[in-house]
């Protein structure tokens, strides 16, 4: 992976900044944001995160933190609201506090009241004692990090340079354990989280970038060690069978469908996509889960699977078995929680056609083209993942977890508008 950095492009951001009567640093987070928002093996439609901490005149330090909504290769002054640092530093000792009191404090600390909610992980950006922190999803990362018992090879590969954090839910409880877990090891410059994506800091904006580059470069250099090669983003080059899509689109426009309203696919086949989709466990694989927590909220947990010119009994038989299959999760995890929660529809996001390619399905075309972006960077972590050893995501019930967290849930609402 190569950096984007341009000395004359960053110029440009802090005198824009300056102008708008903004700090250099935020100049900076805005251009360094910006770039790896652009590069889609680091992260894809809202996914990520970054903040900067500065202390403006009047002495009060404050964190700019990307907000809900906000997607990092747009990203502008708005969409890194900033908060008071103190307080968040204060929730570092005091006692748990719930996903509702988290958000009521993250909003209290906002220095303007109408500014979008900032993101879940604010906490744990408040602790790093970094002026720069950079937060993604990169394919590299996610090929390795969703691999089981890897922390020994995350040592080999990056040394003290990086600590390793088990899975933990992201939001309040995340933030304490990989703060301690920072705290233990005061001297490393990243933070690999277990089946999740990587963190770097810095108190320089390029330093925290460039280091975010070379981590994710090394995760591709332990790959290549076993022969893996990590394709890189492809275009749909694999013909759409016209006929099947029409049946798609008569099957999940039917009443009682959360598309009955309209369905919008978007097709992908792509020689990444094409070698996933003609593996003859794709459907053990893809029951494991997402390669990313997060993508749960668009992607559901698991694909629906056809057979190549798959007829309107086939299709209508294997919705009803993903269903069936969805209701059983749901009823499965549902009854293990502290609290009441209602069943979302039980359609798929994402339909595999065997050895050919997937469609991606929403109810607007951005929704759509969303998840065939997702979709198409999983297929290429998860041939990545078992071309080194097993695709080994978070389990089923941390899923379910992520999936009906009522912050993500908040999240993705505010990101389809």
């Amino acid at each position: 992976m190569k950096s984007r950095w341009n000395d004359e492009d960053a110029a440009r951001y802090v005198e824009a900044a300056l102008e708008a009567g903004q700090s250099e640093a935020l100049g900076l987070r805005i251009y360094t944001s910006r770039i790896i928002g652009g590069d889609p093996d680091l992260v894809l439609h809202g996914g990520g995160n970054t903040s900067v901490k500065v202390t403006p005149a009047d002495g009060e330090a404050l964190m700019h933190i990307k907000g809900s909504g906000w997607d990092l290769d747009t990203i502008e002054a708005p969409g890194l609201p900033a908060v008071r640092l103190a307080p968040l530093l204060e929730a570092r000792n005091g006692p748990k506090l719930s996903d509702p009191d988290m958000v009521a404090l993250l909003r209290a600390s906002l220095i303007e009241a109408d500014a979008p909610n900032p993101s879940v992980e604010a906490l744990l950006h408040a602790f790093l004692p970094f002026a720069f922190v950079d937060h993604t999803h990169a394919t590299a990362i996610l090929a390795l990090a969703d691999q089981p018992d890897m922390r020994e090879t995350v040592s080999r590969v990056y040394g003290e340079r990086l600590a390793y954090v088990p899975y933990v839910m992201p939001g309040f409880d995340l933030s304490i354990v990989a703060d301690r877990i920072y705290r233990d090891h005061p001297g490393c410059e990243g933070l690999w989280l277990e089946n999740h994506g990587l963190f770097t800091f810095a108190d320089d904006a390029r330093a925290s970038y460039e280091l975010m580059i070379e981590f994710v470069t090394m995760a591709e250099d332990e790959l290549a060690r076993k022969g893996v090669t990590l394709s890189g983003p492809q275009p749909s080059d694999g013909e759409e069978d016209a006929a099947l899509t029409a049946r798609l689109e008569a099957a999940l426009a039917r009443d009682g469908s959360p598309f009955a309203r309209g369905v919008f696919l978007d097709y992908r086949s792509t020689a990444a996509i094409r070698e996933h989709a003609g593996k003859e466990n794709v459907e053990a694989i893809g029951l494991r889960g997402t390669v990313t927590p997060d993508h749960v909220i668009r992607i559901k947990p698991w694909p629906m699977i056809i057979p190549a010119g798959a007829d309107e009994a086939a299709i209508d038989a294997a919705l009803a078995a993903y269903a069936d299959r969805y209701r059983a999760y749901f009823k499965r995890n549902a009854a293990r929680t502290n609290e009441p929660k209602q069943m979302l529809d039980v359609y798929p996001r994402l339909v595999l056609v065997r050895g050919k390619g997937i469609y991606a399905l929403g109810a607007s075309a951005k929704a759509a083209r969303i998840g065939g972006d997702l979709c198409e960077q999983a297929t290429r972590a998860i041939n990545a993942a078992e071309a080194y050893g097993r695709f080994t995501p978070i389990g089923e019930a941390d899923l379910f977890d992520m999936e009906y967290w009522s912050l993500e849930q908040a999240k993705l609402q505010v990101a389809i508008q």
